[in-house]
């Protein structure tokens, strides 16, 4: 089932599969992810579990963003897709949406069943001396705008799709090439996608200060770590050592390590994510 729903200010895009009454997954894209990204862990989920990916606003298929992106705003949308599941939800937050999926679990974590981390993005200083991503929201959502009205989003935004994806995933896109075009070829995409990039700084920041007034609460958390596109043995390590840091958060936390698996984890190995999804569901809650 594919829908428009209101959380709060914002209109996203919702595609719920699996049984109603089974327990509850949100899927969190990363940075300019859409909701086709984890359509073969969905595909896995879904015959047990009721299955719950959304595009951020501006991205995939949802409208444009009414507030730029934020720490603040990506975790009210959680907490309001949560809470329309009706009980507590285990939250799949890919790269940069790890950010506001652990926010999640500190600010509501009667909400949380679990984390399933797939190599989350993490910064070990992330201190911004200027906040300048709301003051330059709007030159990125004019360029997206200039690039959709001259027509040139729809060669920029799938060729820039592909390049990314050519060196995050070894497999092709898991939806026909038409899906991804209608997407990546929109002006607004394009558009939010530098204003992601814009913000990420300042929502690591905006985590860091959170972390140190919210504990983690001690429920399930594994985050999975892909390191087949680090080249740098030193870059491996460091990736590594923040993904262990981010697995101590909780009494309750584990990792895996994917040696030879690149980003797109839930592109390439739907089965580890699986897997993990399985090991928190089984989990006895404290």
């Amino acid at each position: 089932m594919s829908e428009i729903v209101n959380v709060g200010r914002e209109q996203v895009h919702v595609v719920a599969s699996g049984p109603a009454d089974g327990p509850p997954l949100l899927l969190a894209s990363g940075l300019g992810g859409a909701w086709f990204d984890w359509t073969p862990t969905a595909r896995l989920l879904r015959g047990e579990y009721r299955v719950t990916v959304f595009d951020r606003p501006g991205l995939g298929l949802s409208p444009a963003a009414v507030a730029p992106p934020s720490l603040r705003r990506d975790t009210a949308i959680l907490e309001a897709l949560a809470e329309r599941a009706g009980r507590p939800v285990i939250v799949l937050a890919h790269s940069m949406a790890a950010f506001p999926a652990e926010a999640l679990a500190r600010l509501r974590p009667g909400l949380v069943r679990g984390l399933v981390l797939i190599d989350p993005s993490h910064e070990r200083d992330p201190r911004v001396p200027v906040r300048l991503a709301a003051a330059l929201t709007p030159l990125a959502t004019a360029t997206g705008a200039f690039l959709g009205a001259t027509r040139l989003a729809k060669v920029a935004g799938p060729f820039g799709r592909r390049m990314i994806l050519k060196h995050t995933s070894r497999r092709d896109e898991a939806v026909p090439d038409d899906v991804v075009r209608s997407v990546y070829g929109r002006g607004t995409v394009i558009g939010t996608v530098i204003a992601e990039d814009l913000a990420y700084r300042e929502m690591a920041a905006d985590l860091a200060s959170l972390r140190g007034r919210r504990p983690f609460p001690p429920v399930p958390l594994v985050v999975v770590t892909a390191l087949g596109d680090i080249e740098d043995p030193a870059g491996k390590r460091e990736w590594a050592g923040g993904h262990e840091r981010l697995a101590r958060m909780s009494p309750r936390g584990s990792r895996i390590e994917l040696p030879d698996a690149p980003h797109m984890v839930a592109l390439d190995r739907p089965d580890v994510i699986a897997d993990a999804v399985a090991e928190i569901s089984e989990a006895k809650a404290t």
